[in-house]
């Protein structure tokens, strides 16, 4: 499923078998995937671009003893920072000036913004103790909604 403007998740859209060695109460498995092509026009290199934020159900799972709301709210807080990120990432490679080597910059820059949305989800989960602290959870959501309406 791609990121949508409003969609939220329900339980019924976390499809995976909770592994049971797993501590988590849930997990919610999303990345960000891009395509490229490029041309050129008036004797310049011209690249196009997509990409998106994905969230994969059948790898998404929780364990309904352990999830409540907040929970739920704190797992779709990850899809919505893997938005974000491919949002950082698209006002990256609009503002490149690609070489001959497009395809190893373009890698170059998708490499670290994985790196840091992977720290920044980290982060999050340390900072809202995994939504248990429910003001910073409720800091972080005021804080990732204000980040999407600036890109």
């Amino acid at each position: 499923m791609s990121w949508e403007p409003g969609f939220r998740f329900t339980w019924n859209d976390f499809r995976g078998a909770a592994p049971i060695t797993s501590r988590a109460a849930a997990t919610t498995a999303s990345g960000i995937t891009y395509r490229f092509t490029t041309f050129y026009e008036n004797n310049e290199l011209q690249v196009d671009y997509k990409v998106f934020a994905y969230f994969y159900p059948t790898k998404s799972w929780y364990k309904p003893e352990l999830c409540n709301d907040v929970t739920l709210l704190h797992e779709q807080l990850h899809f919505d920072i893997t938005e974000l990120y491919a949002r950082k990432l698209r006002k990256q490679l609009a503002e490149t000036k690609f070489t001959k080597n497009v395809k190893e910059e373009i890698r170059k820059i998708y490499k670290a913004t994985i790196r840091q949305l992977n720290d920044y989800q980290n982060r999050y989960d340390s900072e809202t103790n995994y939504s248990r602290n429910l003001p910073v959870q409720e800091r972080w959501v005021q804080e990732i909604e204000e980040a999407l309406r600036e890109y």
